[in-house]
């Protein structure tokens, strides 16, 4: 009997184990955050119509296994340079608990089977557009991370499409909103991942990442994310300017660049991690608030 509970306790364990490892070759809160703004798009494109919640769920299924797919592909390509960094070095292919053939077959069919759903049963374009974000984060971006800072620029178009994504998902087309709302996620990401990398810059360093602008963390690079943040000023009031929201979300949009820009300049003025990650930890929450103010102002 307790040869049977000792055996029970390993499968159990080694069950537990392989659920975690999956979890983190899709990166599971990542990927969520990635669905959520494809979601609240579509709601946002959908306000004043009745919710068709069958289009509504495919399209987070298929965002989700995109999504998933994307980041594993990510690990198998960065699976020497992660086990270097300790932010990254337990991920399950970097430490070998899963091999490469593992992870690529379960990457590979949960990107065949996001991209499938989402032309499927939502429509050929965003299913075109699905793919060729995959293809653009996974072989695109990836690479280019240890070639040169560039990379946060051309991630920041794939990290951008769930919007895209969103609007056609409903729509069928690609319209002047689609791109205004790519617009504030696309300029969102220079603050927000700029300051993961000054804070993380280190450990970067040790896999050979160029993430910073300016390849240090020096007042030029600052300077170019104050620049960039600025920019959210602006854009976060254009869905106002073009007349598909209210001025309340309009001005949620304002101050939520201002504020980004109060802790950019911060950064710049003192180049230290403390204000990197209180520029980050905004930069969170300016996401998801803006694009419910958004949602709320249309509906």
């Amino acid at each position: 009997m307790e040869s049977v509970a000792q055996h029970k306790e390993v499968v159990v364990g080694s069950l537990k184990q392989k659920v975690s490892d999956y979890q983190q070759l899709m990166k599971i809160r990542l990927t969520s955050l990635v669905v959520f703004s494809a979601v609240i798009t579509y709601l946002t494109a959908n306000s004043g119509s009745p919710i068709n919640w069958f289009n509504l769920t495919m399209l987070a299924l298929g965002g989700f296994l995109v999504v998933a797919s994307s980041n594993g592909i990510n690990q198998i390509i960065e699976k020497n340079y992660d086990s270097l960094m300790l932010r990254t070095a337990n991920r399950p292919v970097a430490t070998n608990r899963m091999s490469i053939t593992e992870a690529g077959i379960s990457s590979s069919l949960m990107g065949i089977m996001g991209v499938a759903i989402i032309a499927f049963f939502l429509n050929p374009l965003c299913g075109m557009l699905s793919f060729a974000s995959l293809i653009a984060y996974a072989f695109i971006y990836t690479p280019l991370k240890r070639v040169s800072p560039i990379s946060v620029f051309v991630g920041a178009f794939p990290g951008a499409f769930p919007t895209l994504l969103g609007w056609v998902a409903y729509s069928g087309h690609i319209s002047s909103e689609a791109i205004i709302l790519f617009g504030v996620q696309f300029f969102w990401q220079f603050p927000h991942f700029w300051s993961i990398a000054w804070i993380l810059d280190d450990d970067y360093k040790r896999a050979g990442f160029k993430m910073l602008p300016m390849y240090g963390k020096d007042k030029k690079s600052a300077l170019q994310i104050l620049a960039f943040t600025v920019l959210l000023v602006p854009i976060g009031f254009l869905p106002t300017l073009e007349g598909f929201t209210g001025i309340v979300s309009g001005m949620i949009g304002i101050l939520g660049g201002l504020v980004l820009t109060y802790y950019a300049f911060r950064l710049y003025r003192t180049c230290d991690n403390k204000d990197a990650k209180k520029l980050m930890f905004a930069s969170f929450i300016y996401l998801p608030v803006v694009q419910i103010a958004y949602l709320i102002d249309k509906i």
